[in-house]
């Protein structure tokens, strides 16, 4: 296998402007040497990994990665950037770049060498060799670690040889003793990041030497992508205290019950150890400690300092990103099921029963009753995974319960999320209790589970289950009612929701609207109808975009015209995220643009009638909506509109983003080294 980084995968001199053409001009490299076979879908799977968190870390370091199957083998790419570049950091751009990339099955070996590279990372005679170095070559031996830095080398010259002190028998028996009146603090640690390849070992490396400079004892556990090693249960029982720098779910967290914790995302782990180590020696001097699995928001983002407003938007969108998957694949099988049995498919005598090989009504049947399965899942999943991001893996039993109570009754979605959250805070309520030690180890295996179960279950059926379920059926009553003015109005609010966040949470919470409403065997036809609308809306972003630097190019720099032929594919398949790359370069011009043309779409479609029982697909489940033609002509009017609108405010600048972009830097940079930060 070839080395991971060569002299022809460094560019000394990157001359980009935005993270964007960053990774664009690194991964033109590796797609010349053979390491990325498709560039436009391996910068797709970078940007969507940008979007979960940004990857510039202070000191001037920009690391995107990504896992891809577009990728051959793994592959390093190194850039030295002239005037520094956006990486999201707090201490401003990075003059270090480094695209990483892993395939979508690389090995554990590989997978050590890229953890290696970040915790050398964190070394500044490293980053301060690669700041000096001349040559491409030299470079990417010092990446690979075939030569050492200049900086570390020199110190070791200099450095005089350690003399090793004899000791005698007293010193050692006094020693003895000094260690038994005050040994170190001792903390363990967990580190983890979506991807498992960067952020996740310089936490560990971070908190390391962090641990080193405060003189407590401190051991990481890294869960990456290559798996991990469990630390010692001895060790973890010997800890004072616990520190979790993660972003996603820590593995196996009830081995750290009853310690002091400090829960934390993981660049916080990078950016600043010092102050989590002493925060939670703090925790441990004022005796706190957590009797089982600390809240663990799937999708967490931030600090445990977070308000309750933002904790309960994390809970809501973790169950909503599980249930989500079930949403797509039940609703187009069943939606397959009536394009190819017509619509008394559902009607059909169980597949079990009866089924014909050669029938197209059999094989319509299957696929019908297969996606009504996965739709009976939404609820429970909505609600399992709901309390699964307040309480971690003792919610998830309540939850399921719970949501397969709330459709048992017909509380339908608003029952699964009550049910959600009933379980998660009756399960975080449980932890709080203080239990005695010998009963720790099944409590998240048997009591937790068996007295949630319980507690859920009566307020879901004698309490507030009948309440929920009134609302749900006003709920449905009032959309079944809709016509006219009022519907239109309402097509209007979900398309401006669905374009206001490009997926976010304001998006999802208009898409989870529209998908309940058709997840039943036998929707109205008002619930098709704003499923209709919502699909049409979400499609209008990507593809105004798309269109936008299609007419009038010189108004949008390279890697937006670049974004723009993707968002062709993107916006037609109903993916929202598509224009998030516009979004994010021109917020002000583009998310209005955006919610004028999906407002005018939702409207229309709302006021010509078009249905939709299929919750994903875009224009590629046409056949399956009702006036198609008029359906059609509202995707395009809002497409129109937001074109025009964003090359409006676009040509009022007067000037292209390039020109633009060389003005500012020409004016406000003159002569800026690479910690200063890029004008806006």
């Amino acid at each position: 296998m070839s080395e991971m980084i060569t002299a022809d995968l460094v560019d000394l001199d990157l001359s980009a402007d935005t993270k964007e053409a960053a990774a664009r001009a690194l991964a033109e490299r590796m797609v010349a040497q053979g390491r990325v076979t498709d560039l436009e879908g391996f910068l797709a799977d970078v940007a969507a990994r940008e979007a979960q968190m940004p990857t510039g870390l202070d000191g001037g370091i920009g690391i995107p990665h990504c896992r891809s199957e577009y990728v051959t083998e793994p592959t390093l790419a190194f850039g030295r950037s002239v005037r520094g570049i956006d990486f999201g950091a707090a201490d401003g751009p990075a003059d270090l770049i480094f695209l990483i990339a892993a395939p979508a099955g690389a090995d554990d070996a590989h997978l050590t060498i890229l953890s290696s590279l970040a915790r050398q990372l964190m070394n500044t005679e490293f980053t301060s060799a690669l700041r000096a170095v001349k040559d491409a070559a030299a470079a990417a031996a010092l990446v690979r670690g075939d030569e050492a830095p200049a900086a570390e080398a020199s110190a070791a010259a200099e450095a005089p040889a350690a003399v090793e002190e004899p000791t005698t028998s007293a010193d050692s028996s006094e020693a003895a003793g000094e260690e038994a009146a005050e040994r170190p603090f001792r903390i363990v640690a967990v580190t983890s990041c979506p991807t498992g390849i960067a952020h996740t070992y310089m936490a560990a490396e971070s908190l390391e030497n962090a641990g080193r400079e405060a003189g407590v004892e401190l051991v990481v556990e890294p869960q990456g992508s290559a798996g991990f090693t469990r630390l010692d249960p001895a060790v973890i029982a010997a800890a004072d205290a616990v520190i979790f720098a993660h972003d996603v779910p820590v593995r196996e967290k009830d081995r750290f019950a009853g310690k002091p914790t400090v829960d934390v995302g993981v660049k916080a782990g990078i950016n600043r150890p010092a102050e989590l180590i002493a925060e939670v020696r703090e925790k441990a001097a004022r005796g706190e400690v957590t009797s089982g699995s600390a809240p663990t928001p799937v999708e967490r983002s931030g600090d445990s300092t977070e308000g309750y407003g933002t904790k309960l938007r994390k809970w809501l969108m973790s169950g909503v990103s599980y249930m989500v998957p079930f949403v797509a694949a039940g609703g187009l099988l069943i939606a397959l099921g009536f394009a190819i049995g017509g619509y008394k498919i559902n009607k059909a005598p169980s597949v079990m029963d009866h089924f014909v090989w050669t029938q197209g009504d059999s094989w319509a049947a299957l696929l019908f009753q297969i996606g009504a399965v996965s739709f009976g899942f939404l609820v429970p999943v909505l609600a399992g995974y709901i309390a699964y991001g307040m309480a971690d893996r003792p919610g998830l039993v309540p939850g399921f319960v719970g949501g397969s109570i709330a459709l048992t009754i017909n509380a339908g979605f608003l029952g699964g999320l009550v049910a959600g959250l009933l379980a998660g805070g009756v399960v975080m309520a449980i932890q709080k209790i203080d239990i005695p030690q010998a009963l720790r180890g099944i409590m998240p295996v048997v009591v937790i589970p068996l007295i949630s179960s319980a507690i859920v279950g009566f307020l879901m059926f004698v309490v507030v289950g009948k309440p929920i379920a009134t609302a749900q059926k006003g709920l449905t009553d009032w959309l079944n009612g809709l016509s006219g003015t009022n519907a239109i109005l309402l097509g209007a609010l979900l398309g401006v929701m669905m374009c206001f966040d490009l997926g976010g949470p304001v998006n999802k919470v208009a898409y989870t609207f529209a998908t309940a409403g058709i997840a039943v065997s036998n929707p109205s036809d008002s619930a098709m109808k704003i499923m209709a609308a919502v699909m049409a809306a979400g499609m209008v972003p990507p593809l105004a975009m798309a269109l936008a630097t299609t007419v009038r190019g010189k108004l949008f720099t390279q890697t937006e015209r670049e974004n723009g032929k993707a968002a062709w594919v993107l916006g037609a398949s109903f993916i929202s995220e598509g224009a998030i790359p516009f979004a994010a370069a021109d917020p002000l011009r583009v998310i209005p643009s955006s919610m004028v043309g999906g407002a005018i779409t939702g409207a229309l479609s709302m006021g010509f009638g078009a249905s939709l029982r299929a919750p994903h697909g875009g224009i590629f489940v046409v056949p399956l909506i009702g006036n198609p033609f008029l359906y059609l002509v509202a995707l395009v009017a809002g497409v129109c509109v937001s074109t025009a609108l964003v090359v409006i405010l676009k040509g009022m600048r007067k000037q292209s983003p390039e020109g633009s972009a060389k003005e500012a830097a020409g004016a406000s940079v003159p002569a800026r080294d690479s910690k200063q930060p890029v004008a806006a």
